[in-house]
């Protein structure tokens, strides 16, 4: 079965004031809502993205997506006047079999969290996020504390609330009146609704002092991604070969259907691999005439052009270079500058050095040179 995620983001937010709509307003950089989007599309199980934004801010959501590139986020729903209203519109909009219904304004929802409600509506009719209840609960009139209240059976909502598409949207069709909650609407349809554990940093954020709290969870949620790459390319007639972007004389030249700069394509494999975007042989297939002899600086342009839509930057690169010769050494700060260039990131973050094979195998004859290499990236 395929899955929807539909976010809901056409409230204004007037509790968290600033005057923008909250889900517009800035969470460590970024609008909260383009955080909430990333969420849902952190997860490769979710097939399609809609959001629900009212009319107004149409301007404001096309500058939110500006940069998020993933062609599983489709084109908007206007919403209503109404949450249950703008929720009907957006289930109107979905074709996947599932659908799970998230607030734009829970910007902190953990991939494990999302993971739980989407095996749970394997095999349930319906499901939601939530916490039990642990702080005593008090009827209070004036400030005054009347009777406490039990909580043993209670818990606090979240939200995504995850339903078979037909089953809610029957549930909103026949509703008699507007609800702030799906579940509620899904219990009123006599359809059994399962509590999910959820995530104490899938925050709601509503009032104006949780944009601190969030964007302090925010800094203790880094998403840290770690790939590697590796490389070889044979010697062969030539004189010279292009290692990490630079040209260096040499009695040979490395073979390749690119200019076969082995330091560059295992780095960018690194790359590819912390996002899990493939590898080159992917995006520049050597059967595509077009590529033939191409600089592979296009290649790394590639891989960080695609890191920083999916909202990361590369914190450091570590290139090994392994070959008998050329010597590596002169030439290793010259690389790193090159590198430098192309990535944007500091020289300071980059490491190009090189090793032999004490002779042994195709390094050691002097056949053709390796690269192995570790990209770092962060969620900004």
């Amino acid at each position: 079965m395929k899955r929807t995620g539909l976010i809901l983001a056409a409230g204004r937010g007037a509790r968290a004031g600033g005057g923008l709509p909250k889900q517009y307003r800035d969470l460590a950089g970024e609008p909260i809502l383009r955080h909430s989007i990333r969420a849902i599309l952190a997860s490769h199980r979710i097939d399609t993205v809609r959001v629900v934004i009212h009319p107004d801010d149409i301007n404001n959501y096309n500058q939110c997506i500006s940069c998020i590139s993933d062609t599983r986020l489709q084109p908007p729903v206007f919403g209503a006047d109404t949450r249950s209203a703008s929720a009907l519109n957006g289930l109107r909009a979905c074709t996947d079999d599932l659908v799970f219904i998230h607030d734009g304004a829970r910007p902190l929802l953990p991939l494990d969290a999302l993971d739980r409600i989407i095996d749970s509506l394997d095999i349930n009719p319906a499901a939601f996020l939530a916490l039990p209840v642990t702080d005593a609960l008090w009827q209070v009139a004036d400030k005054e504390a009347l009777t406490a209240q039990p909580r043993d059976t209670l818990w606090r909502g979240q939200t995504p609330q995850a339903f078979h598409l037909r089953d809610i949207l029957e549930a909103h069709e026949a509703a008699m009146h507007p609800a702030d909650d799906d579940v509620a609407l899904a219990r009123l349809a006599g359809l059994d609704v399962i509590a999910v554990p959820g995530s104490e940093l899938n925050i709601k954020v509503t009032r104006p002092e949780d944009f601190a709290l969030a964007a302090r969870l925010l800094g203790n949620t880094m998403d840290i991604r770690v790939g590697n790459g590796f490389d070889v390319h044979k010697l062969g007639a030539g004189n010279h070969v292009i290692l990490c972007g630079v040209k260096i004389p040499f009695d040979h030249g490395l073979i390749g259907h690119s200019d076969a700069d082995v330091g560059m394509h295992a780095i960018t494999d690194a790359i590819f691999g912390a996002i899990s975007q493939g590898d080159i042989g992917q995006w520049f297939p050597p059967s595509d005439v077009q590529w033939k002899g191409a600089s592979s600086d296009i290649f790394l342009k590639k891989a960080v052009g695609i890191t920083v839509s999916k909202g990361f930057s590369i914190s450091n690169i570590d290139c090994t270079l392994i070959c008998e010769q050329p010597k590596i050494g002169p030439h290793s700060t010259a690389m790193r500058q090159a590198l430098a260039d192309i990535t944007g990131i500091e020289i300071e973050r980059i490491s190009v050095k090189a090793t032999t094979s004490e002779k042994l195998g195709f390094t050691g004859r002097g056949e053709g040179i390796a690269a192995q290499a570790t990209a770092t990236l962060v969620k900004t």
